[in-house]
């Protein structure tokens, strides 16, 4: 199980590396960032709950001294997670933009010290500045005459982004040892951040997106909401049940860059170059050391009442 828990993450990236699909198209039709981000939500927290009313009413209930851990993921996780990185891609290459939402690891290591006292391991700082130096490649800002435009807004969001990241994946494992279930973190999370947008929210735009193409865009709207919010919060959320979260959190760092280079090519001619195959050879090989168990770790899976992974 725990071996199969080490690819959520990783697919948990390649759906956040798709977002730069989603939010090019709707900047391109006039939404500003907080429209995009609501109309997103919305839809996952409305999607999320009629999927819960007919699994198990029950993930409904939270308690009234737990609704702080919700707000933080919430608010400062998932919003300012959204509202950052997509302005991260609005100045940046999708890829850029993802290489610095992949700094995130670091500073998860560090409030997972405290917070949740995981320890800080030469493996995973190793394997963190493997991946970020791979990232890096891949971004493909070390390259001259590659047309790169870097923005110094874009890279601050990118790093604020990263920060937030981080803290969703602090708070949403605070949550998990609480005795939360994924679907009622990721609902209340998506929930609390939806109603802080509610005032910010252009609703004439979203209007008039689904009557231009009232199939289509709807069918649009859905995909975005699966793919950018329900699935990979649920899968990365779902990981942190048995991995810790600086691991979960280099794995899904690890897998987001590559996949935002290959979707920029697809639908954006974001054209990869010698370095960035490397710098995409370099992520996959620190995230499959990241995924070998060491000596420590073997010694603990054999103990069937030990402590678990560290």
């Amino acid at each position: 199980m725990k071996k199969l828990m080490l690819l959520l993450p990783v697919l948990s990236g390649v759906l956040w590396g798709s977002a730069g699909i989603f939010v090019r198209t709707l900047d391109a039709f006039g939404f500003d960032n907080c429209t995009m981000i609501f109309i997103r939500i919305v839809v996952a927290v409305l999607l999320l709950f009629f999927g819960i009313l007919i699994i198990d009413k029950s993930m409904l209930k939270i308690k009234a001294r737990d609704i702080w851990v919700f707000i933080v993921c919430g608010v400062f996780g998932i919003l300012g997670l959204n509202l950052c990185y997509n302005q991260a891609m609005a100045g940046l290459t999708l890829s850029l933009a993802a290489v610095l939402l992949s700094m995130s690891p670091v500073f998860v290591m560090v409030l997972a010290t405290f917070v949740l006292k995981e320890k800080i391991t030469a493996k995973k700082i190793g394997c963190t500045v493997m991946a970020v130096f791979g990232c890096v490649l891949v971004s493909g800002v070390l390259e001259t005459g590659t047309g790169i435009t870097v923005s110094t807004m874009g890279v601050l969001a990118g790093i604020a982004a990263a920060f937030f990241y981080a803290l969703y994946s602090i708070f949403s494992k605070v949550a998990m040892k609480r005795g939360y279930n994924v679907f009622t973190i990721t609902f209340y999370s998506m929930l609390t951040g939806a109603v802080v947008l509610i005032p910010f929210a252009d609703w004439g735009i979203m209007v008039r997106f689904v009557v231009e193409a009232p199939v289509g865009n709807t069918i649009f709207i859905l995909i975005n909401a699966l793919f950018t919010s329900i699935l990979p919060y649920i899968l990365y959320t779902l990981s942190l049940s048995y991995v810790d979260a600086g691991k979960v959190s280099i794995l899904a760092a690890g897998g987001e860059p590559s996949s935002a280079m290959v979707f920029g090519l697809i639908f954006f001619s974001e054209k990869p170059t010698v370095l960035s195959l490397c710098g995409l050879a370099v992520t996959i090989l620190a995230l499959w050391l990241l995924c070998v168990p060491g000596k420590e770790e073997k010694r603990e899976t054999d103990v069937p009442e030990g402590p678990g992974p560290s």
